[in-house]
């Protein structure tokens, strides 16, 4: 996981950081925007509304550190 907010070709558009069952949100990092705790509801919209085109099913684009597309309840 980077701290980084600049691009750089080593970096995803959208990574989502490990799972962690004491909270409903996960950390996700958008490039060029910084990490934010998000919940699954508002995922795919704040993802979208920075990168309108992106594929969120794309493995080179979002990554997952652990349990892809899961979220805690």
């Amino acid at each position: 996981m980077s701290d980084s907010t600049e691009p750089d070709s080593q970096h995803y558009l959208v990574e989502v950081a490990v799972f962690n069952s004491d909270t409903r949100y996960r950390l996700v990092r958008l490039m060029g925007v910084g990490w934010e705790p998000m919940g699954e509801a508002e995922f795919e919209a704040r993802v979208r509304l920075v990168f309108p085109d992106i594929d969120l099913h794309d493995p080179t684009q979002v990554h997952w550190e652990d349990r892809p597309g899961e979220w805690p309840r």
